[in-house]
């Protein structure tokens, strides 16, 4: 018999890990967002008394959140940009995800290791790419004079909203097409040839058995791009860099590196954690209640 206290130590490593890399972090957040400024250097000054915390700031930035006011546009676009990237990675990944899954058989492991390979590089490196190839002069301009799509190629480097929705398709669709042949290795086979055995057709088949199967995949490849998508400042800086396509995280890197308003940025930290919150909340309940449905 091992006791009791043998398998809890293995979570401490983990445990300190978070504290020290989140907790900590995240309260020191919050310090600068009930703190104040130094007059001369401009510097954040943390509070890190909870019973002497301004909420002044906090406030002031929420109410920008409302219909009309300052981040209202800002977080309204942010939301739509996530939105669209997420169904166009969707899109694009699920199929990826499902032949390698199903018909892929020598070559699994070879497309498995080209989906990796973005990870060797880094993100500013691969956006740097995207420029070139939306630059006047680049690729796609070519292509789109060559075949007579266009007469004048578009602009996309100068404020274009799809260059950014794209930007963040092609950042982090590896990052969704990884969970999701995870989860549509573990459906059973047994279970389509089941219903193809009722007569189902490969379609009928793929709508009423593979992909209620793969909905908890879904959600959670879902969840693991769209939640750093909202924070996300270099994607519309670097294939953008105009206010008509700045995102909240443009927002709050601005007030934390760019003007005397740290506590600004820190509250715009907060809020946009606790919008994510909401949305990993209702994640974890989906998951429960399709786990549930799958056991019983």
């Amino acid at each position: 018999m091992y006791p009791k206290w043998l398998w809890p130590v293995f979570a401490v490593p983990g445990v300190v890990w978070l504290i020290l890399l989140f907790l900590v972090p995240f309260y020191a957040v919050i310090g600068v967002a009930f703190g104040g400024v130094d007059p001369i250097f401009l510097n954040a000054v943390p509070n890190w008394n909870p019973l002497s915390w301004n909420y002044d700031v906090l406030l002031t930035t929420l109410a920008g959140f409302l219909p009309g006011n300052q981040y209202w546009g800002i977080f309204l676009r942010t939301v739509v940009y996530v939105a669209l990237a997420l169904t166009g990675s969707l899109l694009f990944g699920y199929p990826v995800a499902y032949y390698i899954s199903r018909h892929a058989r020598r070559t699994k492991m070879l497309l498995i290791a080209l989906i990796v390979l973005p990870f060797w590089v880094s993100y500013m490196m691969r956006m740097l790419a995207w420029v070139n190839l939306f630059s006047p002069s680049g690729f796609v301009n070519k292509f789109l004079l060559w075949t007579n799509l266009v007469q004048t190629p578009p602009d996309w480097l100068g404020g274009n909203h799809a260059s950014v929705i794209l930007g963040l398709i092609y950042g982090y669709i590896p990052y969704l097409i990884l969970p999701l042949l995870a989860a549509l290795d573990r459906i059973d086979r047994s279970v389509l040839e089941a219903a193809r055995d009722l007569g189902a057709s490969p379609a009928s088949a793929f709508f009423h058995v593979t992909l209620p199967l793969s909905k908890p995949g879904i959600l959670g490849a879902s969840v693991i791009i769209a939640l750093p998508m909202f924070g996300d400042y270099y994607t519309p800086t670097i294939v953008s860099g105009s206010p008509r396509t700045t995102m909240i995280g443009n927002q709050i890197d601005i007030f934390f590196h760019g003007g005397p308003q740290p506590s600004v940025g820190a509250s715009l930290t907060m809020i946009l954690s606790a919008f994510l919150a909401v949305l990993m909340a209702y994640y974890m309940i989906t998951i429960a209640k399709a786990q549930k449905e799958v056991a019983g």
